[in-house]
């Protein structure tokens, strides 16, 4: 077991080096900084992240500046309507040998990368975007009965648009659970645009430059999960999750007819992982529950469903998430 101290001297230097990487980052994705946070939380907690956004808020450019900041090799899908499966994972090709022999090559498709870019992921049919789903939660695809492993490390940004414009498809439930975080993508403040307007009209255009390489990354995913995480940190993830999850004893009042369903176990682990790498990027040594507070939103919101009743009255997943938060905090002041 490595000592106290080397514990935290690692710590440190990975906080110095990230706060390089949102550097470089800042110089070609203007403002936006809780998304950047987000993003990289997922990236290090070894996740794959949903940026949703309308079109034209730089989640393609932001996904590709990390490519570059973080050193991974990177692959491009525009997901259409007319994607096909094998678009994704590669497929197996029939070769004729000069000797007149015949064999059978596989040509590997773009998922085998480390970094993922599933641009309009929500544009493909739902059977296309399920060809994701074992790649995603295994590291490994399966294609002609042949397990073949992807690059190390491996992570999914996808981008979608929101599901009430035309031409998209609703995710499957299981695939959306695959996704660490969903981070919300806004439109910018009237400064951060002007910024914007400023930093990409000229003459020269900002380029990032690379801070990490894949075995740090690795690495960084590594010490992530070392770091301790308290009791109080371990009972607000247990009772904020167990309190989304309809019919349950410990269910909140805020959701008793709002959800058709709550997060399962898999949320409350992504809490635990995405509380220590939001520490880290602030500089922290250990998380706290604000934490806790502020990820909430982020891994719960794709693992939740509004009841019919919900959606008759307009409520909101996130007006759900608050007043849960409203009630736990209001019964730890209490207590």
């Amino acid at each position: 077991m490595p000592e106290p101290s080397d514990l935290i001297d690692d710590i440190e230097r990975l906080a110095e080096k990230l706060t390089q990487a949102r550097a470089s980052i800042d110089r070609r994705f203007i403002g936006q900084e809780r998304v950047v946070e987000l993003v990289l939380a997922t990236m290090l907690s070894g996740g794959h992240g949903l940026l949703v956004g309308l079109p034209g808020l730089g989640k393609t450019m932001l996904v590709d500046t990390l490519s570059t900041v973080m050193g991974l090799k990177s692959s491009r899908i525009q997901f259409t309507p007319d994607l096909m499966p094998a678009d994704i994972l590669g497929s197996e090709v029939l070769e004729t040998a000069p000797d007149g022999s015949r064999a059978f090559r596989f040509l590997e498709g773009p998922v085998f990368c480390q970094l993922l870019m599933a641009d309009e992921i929500n544009r493909a049919s739902p059977r296309t975007q399920s060809a994701l789903l074992q790649a995603m939660a295994e590291r490994e695809v399966t294609v002609a009965g042949v397990h073949r492993p992807l690059g190390r490390p491996f992570h999914v940004l996808a981008t979608q648009n929101p599901i009430e414009q035309e031409g998209t498809y609703p995710l499957p439930e299981a695939q959306l659970d695959r996704f660490l975080m969903q981070i919300d993508v806004d439109y910018p403040t009237r400064q951060t645009e002007r910024d914007i307007l400023l930093a990409t009209t000229g003459a020269e255009t900002a380029v990032a430059h690379p801070v990490f390489a894949a075995d740090e990354l690795i690495a960084a995913q590594a010490l992530v999960r070392r770091m301790p995480v308290g009791e109080t940190v371990v009972e607000m993830i247990l009772d904020l999750v167990r309190a989304c999850r309809p019919g349950e004893a410990e269910a909140a009042v805020a959701v008793a007819d709002a959800l058709a369903w709550g997060p399962g176990p898999r949320a409350a682990q992504a809490l635990m992982l995405t509380v220590r790498a939001r520490a880290l990027l602030q500089g922290r040594l250990a998380p706290s529950v604000e934490d806790v507070l502020a990820l909430a939103r982020p891994v719960l919101t794709h693992r939740m469903a509004l009841s019919f009743a919900a959606r008759a009255r307009g409520d909101t997943l996130a007006g759900v998430i608050a007043a849960v938060l409203g009630e736990l905090t209001g019964r730890e002041a209490a207590a």
